[in-house]
Order: structure tokens, then sequence, then C-alpha cells
């Protein structure tokens, strides 16, 4: 037992602030069956079991990294530091913010001050990584991957709520932000990814996060503006084009070693569901469901895969360890 204890411990340094993508993949799928629900496309909705299951984990992991926090100071310092792991914090903040939005389905009045500290604190935080972007003495253009949308983009998610429950220029502000940044950051990525080395391998699940800011961004801007325009078109489609261009690089991905940087697939895609389920609600087209049942499909078994292969790691030590020399 001690043994045990002493393993522990000596795995909390190397808790890594990316866990909390886990939870913007477990909360982008629970906002994935809401929208289901206000649909009734389907006749059943786990939409409970997976908004408990996203809370119960968020409460478990900001225990544990308040305690390397408290305990390994210089592992938080070497973490804000690190040109890959800086651009991670933000997803504890964008985890508030969706965990407010679909809270706010059965807790509205909790929902919404959850909401309000996330949505503060991605500002915050946007703010200071991007004063370190531009004032660094390190990052060099290699270190750049497609995890630094998460820090100024993560902006585009506050309007889900926010257009209920916030004045809308502030949403607006927001989405600018976001808006802004997903075009300067798409254009250095792909210079980086085409005229530079390839990515370290597990970094590669990242990729999936360029899905992310027009999905994102097509499903705040039709809360923004509600009848369906050319703009939240070219959103819509961008997402797609780059959905397709992943997938059928799927091969490669799965040829990958399992690591946390896999929960890079879940959020992207949760986000592309909810996108094409909206096109279907505007349109009333088929071909938007049927993308959108195909999508449910494909987020569904990779929610299941990762909850058992990080389970699975996490019982077996294999997570949560020192670099390799």
């Amino acid at each position: 037992m001690d043994l045990h204890r002493m393993s522990e411990q000596a795995r909390l340094p190397w808790f890594p602030v990316s866990f909390f993508s886990m939870i913007m993949g477990l909360s982008g799928y629970t906002l994935v069956w809401i929208k289901i629900d206000e649909l009734g496309i389907l006749g059943f909705s786990p939409v409970e079991i997976f908004a408990a299951l996203s809370i119960a984990l968020f409460i478990i992991l900001s225990v544990l990294y308040i305690a390397k926090i408290l305990k390994h100071r210089q592992s938080i310092i070497d973490e804000l530091n690190h040109p890959a792991m800086l651009s991670f914090f933000p997803t504890i903040t964008i985890s508030l913010i969706l965990i407010g939005t679909f809270m706010s389905t059965w807790l509205p009045s909790l929902a919404l001050g959850i909401w309000y500290i996330g949505a503060i604190g991605q500002l915050l935080l946007t703010l200071l990584i991007l004063t370190r972007w531009i004032h660094h003495d390190h990052f060099e253009i290699h270190h750049i991957s497609p995890a630094w949308f998460i820090p100024a983009v993560g902006n585009i998610l506050v309007p889900l709520a926010g257009v209920a429950n916030a004045p809308m220029e502030l949403n607006w502000f927001f989405f600018s932000i976001g808006l802004l940044f997903w075009i300067v950051l798409f254009t250095i990525i792909m210079y980086r990814m085409v005229f530079h080395h390839p990515m370290p391998e597990n970094l590669l699940p990242t990729l999936f996060i360029m899905v992310a800011p027009p999905a994102v961004g097509c499903i705040s801007y039709l809360h923004l503006e509600p009848d369906l325009d050319n703009f939240a078109r070219f959103l819509y489609y961008s997402a797609l084009f780059l959905t397709m261009l992943l997938l059928v690089q799927a091969p490669r991905f799965a040829r990958l070693p399992f690591s946390l940087s896999w929960w890079a697939y879940s959020f992207p895609m949760a986000a592309m569901t909810v996108s094409s389920l909206m096109m279907y609600e505007e349109t009333g087209s088929h071909a938007f469901l049927v993308i959108s049942y195909a999508l449910l499909l494909l987020v569904s078994a990779l929610i299941l895969l990762l909850l058992v292969r990080t389970f699975s790691a996490a019982r077996h030590n294999r997570i949560c360890l020192p670099p390799k020399a």
C-alpha cells in the first residue's frame, strides 16, 4: 500500500494540464445529445449520464491539479514555459464554459455563474498567453501545432450560452477574438506543416483541432444570427472539408500509440456533429441529417474508445509519467 501511495505521489508532478481536454470532449458530446433531444430525432438519450460524468471528472481533475499546484509548483512553471503545454491551460476555462452551457438546461442560475467564471478566465488566459507569445525568447516555428488554436479561438465558444445570458455586444466581442485568431493561426500552422519538419508523433492527433474553430464558429454564429446566411455556410463547409481531409488520413492516425493527445479527436468531432445538426435544423435537408448520424456514430465510438483506453492507461500506470530522456 505504501509503495502504491509513493507511486501516486511520484506521478503527480507529471499530471498534465492537457488532461482537461478530456472534459472538453465529454462536454462537447453532452451538447450533441442536448441538440438531438431538441430536434427529437431519436427516441433515447444518455445526456444526463455524460453530463454527470463530465462534471464528476472535472472535479476530480481539478482536485488533482490543485494538489499539483500546491506541492509541485516548479512543474506548473515548467508547463507554463513549455511551447506546447502552455496552450492547454485554457482547456480548464473552456471546460467551465461548456459545463455552464449544458448545465443551463437543468440548473440555470448555477450554470450562469460557472459560465461567467469560464468566460472571464478564458479572456484572462488569452491575454496572458498571447502576451507570452509576443514577448517570448525561445519559441520556434517547429513548436507550433494546432493546439495553439486553444487559447485564442476558445473565445468563440462563449456565445453558446452567452446569447441568452449576457449582452449581445459582449458575445460579439468574444466571437470576434476567436474568429480573428483562427484566420491568423491557421495560416501560420499550414505554413509550418508544409514547409517545415513534420510534427512529433504525439502531437499528430491535435491536427483534428483544426476542425473546431470553423465548426464551433458556425454554431456560435447561428446563435448570434439565427437565420442561416452565407457566412454560416462558409464556416460549416470549411469545417466539413477539414473533417474530410483528416478522415481520409485515418489509417495514419490509427497507427499512433495511445496518449492523452488522442482526446484531441473528440471535441472537434462533437462540434462538427452539432453544427451538422444545426444545418439540418436550418435547412431541413436530409443530407445534413445523414452527415449528422454518421458523425454521431463516429464520435460515440471515439468517446467510448477514449474512455476505455484512458482508464486502462491510468490503471496500468502508463500515463502521468516523466518524459523519456
